[in-house]
């Protein structure tokens, strides 16, 4: 990686850009046996957890901070040599109405010659939305530039029915706690099931993410789920691209 490559998000947010480190997980497509994409997760210098890290920033300075985050994710994406995907978090209420956080990832991956349509917007699930309107047409304008929109942790707290109403995005993230022991839990199977030919019927990509057992790739493989995210195939790993462990999945 470049030295101006590695001074980029310092040198759009002063403060941030050296104060934190990224870590990448993969997200695989069993069918083809290959990856999907990369999410990034933010981690700290001595390899804080993302909780801890965001603990330390004022509400004041959230939105930059992930701002930070992003740029600081494709730059390593592109010193990595990443080929895939790279899925970037953004938070409902920071992209409702506000461009800027798509600019300014597009701009950091012109600037480090990361291909625009390799970017991947999740919408997490940590606040209830305030406009689901302003997000869903913000992501339409938007959606032109060839990047894939996500929302994230579909079935906990607030990334529901009413989110996927408002906004139908290009791939849905299962939560892990409907994907936990699901071979074991017709309840989960059952709910799933019908989020899966909900998806279908949408033409929206369903992700499993948390997935630990064969058992759970198994089952969700059984319901039409492709694509997975966890333990079972690769840990994060700081300011790297781990190794993916297939198993026999």
């Amino acid at each position: 990686m470049s030295a101006t490559a590695q001074n980029l998000a310092d040198a759009c947010f002063p403060g941030f850009g050296s104060a934190f480190t990224m870590a990448f997980q993969p997200i695989v497509d069993v069918a083809r046996r290959e990856i999907f994409a990369h999410e990034a997760l933010v981690r700290g210098l001595s390899g804080q957890g993302a909780m801890e890290v965001l603990a330390s920033i004022g509400s004041s300075q959230r939105f930059a901070f992930h701002e930070a985050c992003r740029v600081k994710a494709i730059e390593m994406a592109a010193g990595l040599g990443m080929a895939s995907r790279l899925s970037l978090n953004v938070l409902p209420n920071d992209v409702a109405g506000r461009p800027e956080c798509f600019r300014t990832a597009m701009a950091a991956a012109e600037h480090c010659n990361f291909p625009v349509s390799r970017l991947m917007f999740e919408v997490t699930e940590g606040e209830r939305t305030i406009d689901l309107p302003g997000l869903a047409a913000i992501f339409q304008d938007f959606r032109h530039h060839g990047f894939t929109s996500a929302i994230d942790d579909f079935g906990a707290a607030y990334a529901g029915f009413g989110m996927l109403a408002a906004f139908q995005p290009d791939v849905l993230k299962i939560d892990m706690s409907l994907v936990r022991n699901i071979h074991a839990d017709p309840v989960r199977l059952a709910i799933v099931r019908g989020f899966v030919a909900t998806c279908d019927e949408l033409n929206i990509r369903v992700i499993a993410e948390g997935v630990e057992m064969l058992e759970e790739v198994d089952a969700l493989h059984a319901l039409g789920v492709d694509l997975f995210q966890g333990y079972f195939f690769a840990r994060p790993a700081i300011a790297a691209l781990p190794a993916v462990a297939w198993g026999t999945a």
